[in-house]
């Protein structure tokens, strides 16, 4: 997708990075998200509530995955980013595979931890990496494309992640060397956790791009920027910054809470077989998710060639208005056609705004900042959206309804709670957003 530019690599080694990265974003999202079709085994074994899945689902990985992303981050800003994305995956590949070894609540609670730790180093390296690749006027949809990863990968999850299960529980119990008998949702972890060792050979193999300012190559010997000065210039764009921060974040609740239940609310509500209901979502997943990301990518370039420096703001704001009734309307259908069908506009919206915000922080953010302000960003958002998302709706199911079967309800109403006041933040920062945009 690059265009020949005189101070960026050429287009065939640009894109062939982006495609390692998107395939490493791919099986990232397969490996946190493919969870999301073992709960009723992994709440059969361990005997354990919505609310307690929850925590493994969400807080168990994102609780290091954003505290750790901030030094990492740090490091790819002055230090080789393949390299630390070639560890990374080597670390998550792995610890993906000991989930499949946890015998208890608490063992797989640190081996979800183990995970998120890897797939810290993937995107504030890669998102510093691509905006060295791609030209300012192309980096959006670079950007979308990447963030397909999201689409595909969660997609996958719940598709791959449902017939692997049922093929390894139509077999008798494996025994694996060191692992000993494995039940079929813990051979499921190996098999998602193996295909990443693979990858990482090639991200090894991979030429590390020269840093950049604007379109001109940063001299090796440039000082790197300080905290003290990024926080300098965070304050000097508060507002600029928050709003597609702070939009970003509030939408992840729903977006990641969506993603960790809506198979389930197949499940409970209409009686669908596991696989079934698996396969359903995640192939709406895959085709409405990646459409939604890459029209959100696509509709910025023609907004910025009109001259609307607060482009991806603007985008953002259109998500966060479209998504209210879909994301409502969804979980309350009468039937499971229905259901799924209306899963297209949700999933849509979902991943139409995540790369158009990424963009929108990279535009107004210098070069050798780019990867700690992305992972600050990746900090604020899986705060709220990773930790939070998946257990806010376990405990609208657990705490406010006490029935496993209102997990519907509970899904109709959080679009409710987060919608509005994503807008709110979106238009507190649109004329400051444009002033950083047009100073940058």
């Amino acid at each position: 997708m690059a265009a020949a530019s005189p101070d960026f690599p050429p287009p065939a080694r640009a894109n062939y990075a982006l495609l390692l990265l998107l395939l490493a974003y791919i099986l990232s999202f397969i490996d946190r998200n493919v969870m999301a079709v073992l709960i009723g085994p992994i709440r059969e074994d361990f005997a354990i509530s919505d609310f307690q899945y929850s925590l493994l689902h969400g807080f168990a990985f994102s609780m290091f995955y954003i505290a750790m992303g901030l030094p990492i981050a740090r490091l790819a800003d002055h230090h080789s980013r393949k390299w630390i994305i070639t560890v990374g995956l080597v670390a998550w590949s792995l610890m993906t595979c000991l989930c499949g070894a946890a015998r208890s609540f608490a063992a797989l609670f640190v081996a979800r931890i183990g995970v998120g730790v890897g797939e810290a180093t993937l995107s504030p390296a890669a998102f510093s990496m691509l905006g060295d690749l791609f030209p300012r006027e192309q980096l959006a949809r670079a950007l979308a494309v990447y963030s397909l990863g999201i689409t595909l990968g969660g997609g996958l999850a719940y598709i791959i992640g449902g017939m692997v299960h049922q093929w390894f529980a139509a077999m008798p119990p494996p025994v694996l060397p060191l692992l000993g008998e494995l039940r079929p949702w813990q051979m499921t972890f190996v098999a998602v956790g193996a295909p990443g060792f693979l990858l990482a050979i090639f991200l090894g193999l991979l030429s590390e791009p020269a840093r950049r300012s604007g379109v001109v190559a940063v001299d090796a010997v440039e000082s790197p920027h300080g905290l003290a000065g990024i926080g300098a210039h965070l304050r000097q764009h508060l507002r600029a910054y928050v709003a597609p921060i702070g939009s970003v974040a509030v939408l992840g609740i729903l977006g990641y809470g969506t993603m960790a239940w809506y198979p389930e609310f197949l499940i409970r509500s209409f009686d669908l077989p596991r696989v079934e209901a698996a396969n359903r979502f995640g192939f709406m997943f895959i085709v409405a998710g990646s459409l939604g990301a890459l029209a959100g990518g696509w509709a910025v370039e023609p907004l910025l060639r009109r001259g609307y420096q607060d482009a991806p703001l603007r985008i953002i704001l259109a998500v966060s208005v479209l998504w209210i009734l879909p994301a409502v309307l969804g979980p309350l259908s009468g039937s499971p056609t229905l259901a799924v069908w209306m899963a297209a506009p949700i999933v849509f919206f979902l991943n139409a705004h995540y790369g158009v915000g990424v963009a929108a922080v990279q535009f107004i953010t210098p070069n050798r900042m780019r990867a700690q302000v992305s992972a600050l960003m990746l900090f604020i958002t899986n705060l709220l959206g990773l930790a939070f998302g998946p257990t806010a709706v376990a405990m609208l199911t657990d705490f406010a309804f006490g029935d496993d079967l209102a997990l519907r309800y509970s899904l109709a109403l959080l679009p409710l709670l987060v919608c509005p006041l994503a807008i709110g933040l979106i238009l507190q920062g649109l004329p400051a957003y444009r002033r950083a945009a047009i100073e940058a």
